[in-house]
């Protein structure tokens, strides 16, 4: 199949994922939003959830990761569950172990509800292909403890991997990421009805891959997956079945690569 736009680092295809997945090389990370409940529905797509997730995680390579982030929408004053049914069918049915229950914290409500605490939070789980063979996991956490005496600590010196003790005391200023992160998702103004920031690609970029490894996002929108793989110098392949977002991702693409800091 002919690409839609190509360059030296993206590549993006347009139509239905399940007709071009099984044509592609297979992948090490997956990072996508795909159109869950009425809450990412846009256009005429008909979504086919498990066809896509099997096709998905045959393309997935032996110890690559799906990140999929996704939330439930309240239907007849019930939120539908379609989200932990998801992360069940990745495991019990396509075979994906699930690595970890990430949560977005958006940190302010993007849809108001009444009658309820307000929403601000979406699940990003984290599916592997066996155990994941890439795991640069992010240490920019502030450490609470620091300068604290060993005495209080009891408790987390089990993982002598985040703390540094030295003569009593705690000396690690930075640990590891808690598996909560708090990303504003108004960070850029883009066309497209569910955009995801930036930011929150290129961590899970960052955590679960190498440069020269290939991403994937087969719901690829406004190609913000894309974007932040190129500026981290990383091989990547998008998937859009509308046009007119096909057309944001590759002026985004277009753009000169970002200086890496």
């Amino acid at each position: 199949m002919k690409p839609f736009y190509q360059d030296s680092y993206a590549t993006i295809y347009l139509g239905d994922c399940r007709e071009i997945l099984p044509t592609l090389p297979k992948c090490d990370l997956c990072v996508t939003s795909p159109p869950y409940d009425d809450l990412r529905l846009y256009g005429n797509l008909n979504w086919d959830f498990p066809a896509d997730a099997k096709a998905l995680a045959e393309r997935i390579t032996s110890g690559g990761v799906v990140v999929w982030i996704v939330a439930d929408q309240t239907v007849g004053g019930s939120e539908t569950g379609s989200s932990m049914r998801q992360a069940l069918y990745f495991r019990d049915v396509c075979g994906l172990l699930l690595y970890d229950t990430m949560i977005w914290n958006k940190g302010v409500p993007t849809t108001p509800t009444e009658s309820r605490y307000y929403a601000v939070w979406e699940f990003m789980f984290v599916f592997s292909n066996g155990r994941p063979k890439t795991l640069n996991l992010l240490e920019d956490r502030p450490n609470v403890t620091v300068g604290s005496e060993r005495q209080s600590i009891t408790n987390i010196r089990k993982v002598k991997r985040d703390y540094t003790v030295s003569k009593n005391f705690v000396t690690k200023e930075l640990g590891r990421r808690f598996n909560l992160w708090t990303i504003n998702p108004y960070s850029e103004s883009i066309d497209h009805p569910a955009i995801f920031p930036i930011r929150l690609a290129t961590d899970h970029i960052l955590s679960w891959s190498n440069p020269g490894e290939l991403i994937i996002d087969p719901f690829m929108g406004s190609g913000t997956t894309l974007r932040a793989a190129k500026d981290l110098q990383r091989k990547s392949i998008g998937i859009e079945i509308e046009e007119k977002y096909a057309e944001i991702a590759a002026k985004r693409l277009a753009q000169e690569v970002l200086a890496l800091k």
